[in-house]
């Protein structure tokens, strides 16, 4: 059924409760396991400096989500295919399903800034509309 998963991996509980389910799939359908994390970059920064220092923090950020993605996967006999990309969440993530043709979409409910989401509106309920593939949203 489901042979390239992709899955939302930003660091967040929720992403690593969704990663469990997307392993777990990964596992009983032989698939290719693939994590995906958005750099999202200041809009306005006011100095290439700050640009930069943004990105080394991003970076830091996502080696340590990635490495216990790939603990993770590892326990379970997986190997995973971690992406960090820099880039608008939705449209980056929309983008990358349609050019690498993934056939299931792994989310967790809550991603990083919860309050924000509440407020503004949902990186996952964006993709959820507008994914071109099935979406599992792990709560």
């Amino acid at each position: 059924m489901h042979k390239k998963i992709l899955h939302g991996l930003d660091g967040s509980e929720g992403s690593f409760k969704a990663l469990t389910e997307a392993i777990d799939i990964a596992k009983r359908y032989e698939a290719d396991l693939h994590t995906i994390s958005v750099e999202e970059v200041p809009r306005m920064p006011e100095t290439i400096g700050e640009m930069i220092e943004e990105k080394d923090s991003a970076n830091g950020f996502f080696k340590e989500a990635v490495e216990k993605a790939r603990q993770m996967a590892s326990a379970q006999g997986l190997t995973i295919h971690p992406h960090v990309i820099v880039g608008h969440e939705v449209k980056t993530i929309l983008e990358y399903i349609k050019h690498h043709e993934f056939d299931l979409l792994v989310l967790g409910f809550m991603g990083h800034s919860a309050i924000y989401d509440r407020v503004m509106g949902s990186t996952c309920q964006s993709l959820i509309r507008l994914a071109p593939c099935s979406v599992l949203v792990v709560k």
